[in-house]
């Protein structure tokens, strides 16, 4: 646990250096040697920060170049999760690539008609949301409920609620940066949702899981600006 927040820290002490800085998309970060030295901190607590902000999407590492700004948070998404927070609500995703990719899966081959139409009634509630000022978390939160509900697995509701609070940020800030967005943006996020739920409506479990782990992929790229 104490590495584990040392690699957190470290995680942030980057993100803050790609803010401050105001380094752009391709700029080089400092040497693993020289952040290790100016955090006071191990290589090996450094290299692991460096391994999770590739996998968000963050940094990208070259090699025998050294790690480069492949993205950079949105000042919006920083209003809704500290940077000191980021690491633990960015690795959300990692977990829900699996879980909630593996539940749509389920679901397309076990929900009952009734759960069907509850899943498309949220995707109803989802998208008169969106298309108005409403804030829209919770209708995002409720169609993502429905569909972990309907694999006829307790176990994937109880482990979703465990996320959902770090989800709620990621769903707040996911909506906010995009309606700052060109309207497409909206268009896309609720496609994806469409995608999911048709996939589950035909019974295409694979087809299910592939279309919630791309809406996840495209939800963590709507955060960086």
């Amino acid at each position: 646990m104490v590495q584990e927040r040392l690699t957190d820290r470290a995680y942030t002490a980057i993100v803050e250096i790609i803010d401050d800085q105001d380094l752009s998309v391709g700029d080089r970060l400092p040497a693993e040697a020289r952040l290790a030295e100016m955090f006071g901190m191990s290589r090996t607590i450094v290299r692991e920060a460096l391994a999770r902000l590739a996998s968000d999407g963050i940094t990208e590492p070259r090699r025998g170049a050294g790690s480069f700004v492949k993205s950079r948070p949105s000042h919006r998404m920083l209003a809704f999760m500290p940077a000191s927070g980021l690491a633990a609500t960015l690795g959300t995703y990692e977990v829900r690539f699996v879980l909630e990719a593996e539940a749509a899966r389920l679901a397309a081959a076990r929900r009952s008609d009734e759960e069907m139409a509850a899943i498309e009634a949220a995707l109803a509630d989802l998208r008169r949301a969106l298309l108005s000022d409403a804030p829209a978390h919770d209708e995002d939160m409720e169609l993502h409920r429905r569909i972990v509900g309907a694999t006829a697995n307790p176990a994937f509701p109880a482990a979703f609620e465990a996320l959902v609070g770090e989800v709620e940020k990621v769903m707040r800030a996911g909506v906010d940066i995009s309606r700052s967005r060109p309207p497409e943006v909206i268009g896309a996020m609720m496609r994806e949702h469409e995608m999911i739920v048709d996939a589950i409506g035909a019974q295409d479990g694979d087809a299910a899981a592939l279309a919630m782990r791309w809406h996840l992929s495209e939800g963590r790229k709507r955060l960086m600006p």
